[in-house]
C-alpha cells in the first residue's frame, strides 16, 4: 500500500516555453522538439506572407524553426545575442531591464533591411524586450514587422516560483491584443492558444500548471503570501525593534 495518495501532476508550462535547455527530456519528452512543434503549431493558426523568419535568440530559436518549416520561409538569425547578459523580464526595477534590453541583442542589420520580417519568441511578458527588438528592426529598414508569440499571452501572476508576481506588470493583463499590437508597433500580431501550446507536448490538458494562462490555479492561493515576504518580516521585526529601543517620549502617560 502506498503510503501517500496519488495525486495529479500540474507540471510548470513555462519550463517547456522558456526555462529548460532544449536538450533536456521532462517528461520523457525532448524540450527542442516541443518548441519546435509549438512554432509549427503558431504558423498554422498565424500564417503570414514574409520575407524571413527571425527567432529572438535563445529561447526562440527552435520555434522560429518550426515556424519557418511550416510555412517554408527562410529562417535567419539576425540577432545576436550577449550571453552576459540575464533574463530581462526578471530584472528588479524597469531601468535595469532597458539598460539590459540594448546591450542584449544585436542586430545584424544586413539581413533585415528592406524586408518583411516575422519575429518568433518565447513570450511576452512584459512588453520591455519585445518593443526594443522592434524598435531596432525598423531602425535598421524593415518594411513590416510580425511577431509571434509561441505561448499564450500571460494574464496572471505565478505563485508558485516563477518571477511575476504582480499582474498588473503583465502586459496582456493591462491591454488587449489590439493594444499591445499597437504599443509595440508591429504590423501583426499571433499568440499560440493554450490548447496549440499543449497539443506540442503530446500530452494531457490536465497534466500542466497552466495558471499564468488561465487563472486556474491547481492549489489554492494565499494572496498574503509573496516573493518579498522575508523582507517584509525583516522590516516590521526591526520596526518592533526601533519601536522597542526609542520609545516615544509620551509612551507612560495616560
Amino acid at each position: 500500500e502506498r503510503p501517500f495518495p496519488d495525486e495529479r501532476p500540474a507540471f510548470c508550462m513555462f519550463e517547456y516555453v522558456y526555462f529548460a535547455r532544449p536538450d533536456s527530456m521532462i517528461g520523457g519528452v525532448n524540450v527542442g522538439k516541443v518548441r519546435i512543434e509549438m512554432g509549427r503549431e503558431l504558423a498554422r493558426k498565424f500564417p503570414v506572407d514574409a520575407d524571413i523568419v527571425v527567432p529572438v535568440p535563445d529561447s526562440g530559436n527552435y520555434a522560429a524553426l518550426g515556424f519557418a518549416e511550416e510555412l517554408k520561409i527562410p529562417y535567419a538569425h539576425a540577432f545576436v545575442r550577449n550571453h552576459y547578459i540575464g533574463r530581462t523580464f526578471l530584472q528588479p526595477s524597469q531601468l535595469i531591464r532597458d539598460f539590459d534590453v540594448r546591450v542584449k541583442l544585436n542586430l545584424i542589420k544586413e539581413m533585415v533591411a528592406g524586408k518583411r520580417v516575422v519575429v518568433v519568441d518565447d513570450s511576452n511578458v512584459r512588453g520591455t524586450t519585445a518593443r526594443a527588438h522592434v524598435v531596432n528592426l525598423l531602425e535598421a529598414g524593415a518594411n513590416e514587422v510580425h511577431k509571434r508569440v509561441r505561448c499564450p499571452p500571460h494574464r496572471f501572476a505565478c505563485h508558485y516560483g516563477i518571477d511575476f508576481p504582480d499582474p498588473e506588470k503583465l502586459i496582456a493583463n493591462q491591454m488587449s491584443m489590439e493594444e499591445i499590437c499597437n504599443y509595440l508597433g508591429v504590423d501583426s500580431l499571433g499568440y499560440l492558444d493554450v490548447e496549440g501550446m499543449v497539443r506540442a507536448t503530446g500530452k494531457p490538458l490536465n497534466s500542466f500548471c497552466l495558471a499564468c494562462f488561465t487563472g486556474d490555479y491547481p492549489l489554492p492561493v494565499d494572496p498574503a503570501l509573496d516573493k518579498f515576504i522575508m523582507e517584509k518580516r525583516e522590516q516590521r521585526a526591526k520596526a518592533l525593534a526601533d519601536q522597542q529601543t526609542h520609545p516615544t517620549l509620551f509612551a507612560d502617560l495616560k
